[in-house]
């Protein structure tokens, strides 16, 4: 009986984490107090769900915005009492919580700041979301196979660039954009082969060698665009765009349709990466083998696993991927090349892997985040939103800082990341 009790009197309960709870608290004032008590009497939100060819029309819906931000905001006070209860208990709820709550925020958003400001496409806002979180989801899973493996990858801003240039110069030359896209992982792959050519014969710092091939990369594609693109841009950079590709049936659904089965084939191959990367990365060989090379390299060592040659192929894979996601900014949006204008996205990309905790599933989930944080500000100024438009530029930006540094919570990035290997 004594042993019994010592045993469990040395057990020690999980840590409550207030974090969210207190997240979700000022998520419920704001949306109460500024979308609802304090917003203007009288003034009308307007949502457009549907639009023409859907299998049945949905109805622009009114609401009243002040008291769509009341009622929102007591549920969303009822949910963060929920998590509270959860954290006083030391009972886990599931993601739907932290879901429930970002839908009825940003619902109470868009009815208070488009209040009066005209009709707010609910379904163009989404799909809009969907094609800018592209090149963030092909960035975060060349990121996430490459740390996974041991080499932290800073370079995919570069790699993104290098896709985009690749994809528009070889548009341009064959005259179909298809071929570009099939051309764009090659810019990828060559930034990835010096990473790797340098992290793992030379042990140079991978980190500098990142900013360093962010650097030469802008460099490089800034001069050619700046001589032979831009002398002769008929040829080597013209605007071609990958037809949209509409899924028979699906895409006449309402609101999903249009969104996710309306797409051209850049957004189907996203969608089969991270569904392929998902399964294989915990259920295969390859994955096993890969998170062995990045979590404890001797070990994988000792049963057969050649570390270094595993570390080399699979980021030039993570380079090819993010060149694939590069094309997103040329031949993908249907633009020709342009000085720096992956802008960042790479950076932002990286931020999702984390977010996402290395996994792909969560990368997703936090690569549309961002998405849509950015195509939010951009409906919000069509529709003349009384929000600033310099602040409505800065929000994408936002969210990813307060993301990485109050949401990620306590993550663990793979043991080896960053370490070279060696047998000796």
């Amino acid at each position: 009986m004594s042993t019994q009790t010592s045993v469990h009197s040395t057990q020690k309960l999980a840590p409550r984490d207030w974090k969210f709870p207190v997240v979700y608290g000022v998520l419920a004032f704001i949306a109460l107090v500024a979308f609802g008590f304090a917003a203007e009497s009288g003034r009308k939100a307007t949502f457009q769900l549907g639009q023409q060819g859907d299998f049945f029309h949905i109805p622009n819906i009114t609401v009243d915005a002040k008291t769509t931000g009341i009622v929102l905001g007591l549920l969303l006070v009822i949910l963060a009492g929920v998590s509270f209860w959860g954290q006083l208990k030391r009972i886990t709820i599931g993601n739907w919580l932290p879901v429930a709550v970002g839908v009825l925020f940003v619902i109470a958003f868009l009815a208070w700041s488009g209040a009066g400001s005209g009709v707010i496409p609910a379904t163009s806002l989404l799909a809009g979301a969907l094609a800018l979180s592209v090149p963030l989801i092909f960035g975060a899973m060349c990121g996430l196979v490459g740390e996974r493996a041991g080499i932290i990858n800073i370079a995919i801003e570069g790699q993104l660039l290098a896709g985009a240039f690749v994809a528009a110069v070889v548009a341009s030359l064959v005259g179909n954009p298809y071929v570009g896209l099939i051309a764009a992982p090659i810019g990828g792959v060559l930034v990835a082969i010096v990473l790797v050519f340098f992290a793992v014969r030379y042990w140079v710092d991978q980190i500098i060698i990142g900013v360093v091939l962010n650097v030469l990369v802008v460099g490089l594609t800034s001069f050619f665009f700046s001589t032979v693109l831009s002398d002769n841009p008929e040829q080597w950079n013209r605007s071609m765009r990958l037809p949209a590709l509409p899924v028979p049936v699906l895409s006449d659904i309402p609101i999903i349709g249009p969104v996710l089965f309306n797409q051209n084939i850049l957004v189907y191959l996203m969608y089969i990466l991270v569904a392929v990367l998902q399964i294989a990365l915990f259920n295969s060989k390859w994955g096993l083998r890969l998170r062995a090379i990045g979590e404890h390299p001797r070990a994988a060592d000792t049963v057969g696993i050649n570390v270094n040659r595993g570390r080399v192929l699979n980021t030039i894979m993570a380079g090819a991927i993010a060149g694939l996601g590069g094309a997103f900014f040329t031949v993908g949006s249907g633009l020709a090349f342009g000085k720096e204008m992956t802008a960042g996205q790479g950076y932002i990309a990286l931020a999702a892997m984390i977010l996402g905790k290395w996994n792909p599933r969560g990368a997703l989930m936090a690569a549309l985040l961002f998405g849509f944080a950015k195509n939010l500000g951009n409906s919000l100024s069509a529709i003349g939103s009384p929000i600033p438009p310099d602040l409505l530029l800065m929000l994408p930006y936002i969210v990813t800082i307060f993301a990485v540094a109050g949401f990620v919570g306590k993550v663990r990035a793979p043991a080896a990341e960053g370490i070279p290997y060696s047998k000796q």
